[in-house]
């Protein structure tokens, strides 16, 4: 996992509906919440995205995106964001390179080819003002983006 003051590694990415995402893109002008997240369709990963899915007004307000990433390809990560009517891009990292940058796709979980759960707030300027990972308890990822938003904000 990256710590608080590093930059934000960029990348480019297909969203799951067909869109290039570029980390760059951002820069300057708006915060970016990015998640990491194992698979699509798994108990804890849809907790996860439907709970990001329902708070996405107030990081608006923030004046943040958010981005979830796994090593699922587009056309599945199609389906996840349909059937629970997601409204912010999910990024395909089917070559694992984007994990790697963020070092959330290592050791074991680089030979299974999923991420860790991590999830990263980086502000305007590219830098990562956040950062926690827990397998489990998805509710610590909202209120650690919540904490830095809002510290963001003054």
């Amino acid at each position: 996992m990256l710590l608080p003051g590093t930059i934000a590694p960029d990348f480019e990415a297909s969203s799951h509906d067909g869109k290039r995402i570029r980390l760059s893109d951002f820069r300057g002008r708006k915060n970016v919440v990015l998640f990491f997240y194992p698979r699509d369709f798994t108990a804890i990963c849809t907790r996860q995205v439907c709970m990001f899915r329902d708070v996405r007004d107030e990081l608006a307000g923030f004046d943040a995106e958010i981005f979830g990433v796994s090593t699922d390809g587009e056309s599945q990560h199609a389906r996840f964001a349909e059937t629970h009517g997601l409204s912010f891009p999910l990024l395909a990292d089917e070559s694992g390179e984007i994990g790697k940058s963020y070092r959330v796709l290592s050791g074991l979980r680089k030979f299974l080819g999923y991420a860790a759960r991590v999830t990263y707030v980086i502000d305007k300027e590219g830098v990562i003002r956040g950062a926690v990972r827990s397998e489990f308890d998805v509710q610590r990822h909202l209120d650690e983006v919540r904490r830095v938003l809002s510290t963001l904000a003054g």
